[in-house]
């Protein structure tokens, strides 16, 4: 037995190295995409913050209404978002709410067209599925190191550790939405001369939908599970409170910061769910 324990691999040190030589030759390339990346959540967040705070209240409120036609889900919206005003964290929901959408919305641009190209070739969804496994079972604080090296501190290691994290669930369901669309429909399409973009566009999408929804809402709430996550490399929002509290065991100002996430949590999933 010790001879197996003595004659250890050095995976550590293979990974090392390469984010090590990734760094020293390419260090120009993830300076640029840090700058890029941190210049879109930067612009996005003094946008949000630009607006009083009363008035971005009434054109949420106003959204879901306008979305959803449900008087008691805007009264909810409005409520919570109150609230959050209320207990001071109105400019940290903000900071959160502009990682969490850029996040999301770039796993839905990269997620969506993979998920429906692993559908259209089960070869491929073969090869993604470790893939997919590894990115939501490593724990995050693996992937978290090589991107503090690479993107330094602030909020872009934190938002890619987020993308990783939250990427296989987009991938995932619109693979399974566009796979469970009957074979009998796609063969009725096909019999009247449809082409492949059309049975997409016309067919498996819209029979997919409320899957691909599915999968927007997971994603939203995997990356807001990461929100403390990215706190820690210097990420600003709702995560940077909580961080604090947990230093100093202050135990009020961890559960307003929990609620206040909880709040935003509840509000991106009644908002994102498809409209009955």
């Amino acid at each position: 037995m010790d001879w197996l324990t003595e004659n250890k691999i050095p995976l550590g040190k293979w990974i090392k190295s390469i984010v090590d030589l990734t760094n020293d030759h390419a260090a120009w390339f993830f300076d640029g995409i840090s700058i890029a990346l941190g210049f879109i959540i930067e612009g996005l967040t003094n946008l949000l913050i630009w607006f009083p705070p009363l008035i971005l209240v009434a054109l949420f409120v106003s959204a879901s209404l306008w979305l959803h036609r449900s008087w008691k889900l805007s009264l909810m919206i409005g409520c919570s978002l109150l609230l959050i005003i209320n207990l001071g964290y109105w400019e940290s929901t903000l900071q959160t709410l502009s990682l969490v959408l850029f996040s999301s919305g770039f796993c839905m641009l990269i997620g969506v067209p993979l998920g429906i190209a692993a559908a259209h070739r089960p070869g491929l969804y073969r090869v993604l599925h470790p893939i997919l496994d590894l990115m939501q079972t490593i724990p995050t604080f693996v992937y978290l190191i090589p991107t503090l090296i690479l993107f330094g501190l602030g909020p872009v290691p934190g938002v890619i550790s987020t993308m990783i994290f939250a990427l296989p669930a987009p991938i995932r369901l619109t693979h399974l939405g566009i796979t469970s669309v009957p074979r009998s429909m796609i063969d009725a399409v096909e019999s009247f001369g449809a082409t492949k973009s059309q049975i997409l566009w016309k067919v498996e999408l819209p029979s997919a939908k409320s899957t691909i929804m599915a999968g927007l809402t997971q994603c939203i709430m995997l990356s807001l599970s990461m929100v403390v996550i990215a706190a820690l490399v210097g990420a600003d929002g709702l995560g940077t409170p909580v961080v604090r509290a947990l230093n100093t065991v202050n135990i009020a100002k961890g559960f307003e910061a929990g609620l206040a996430i909880v709040l935003v949590a509840i509000m991106l999933d009644r908002v994102c769910k498809e409209r009955s």
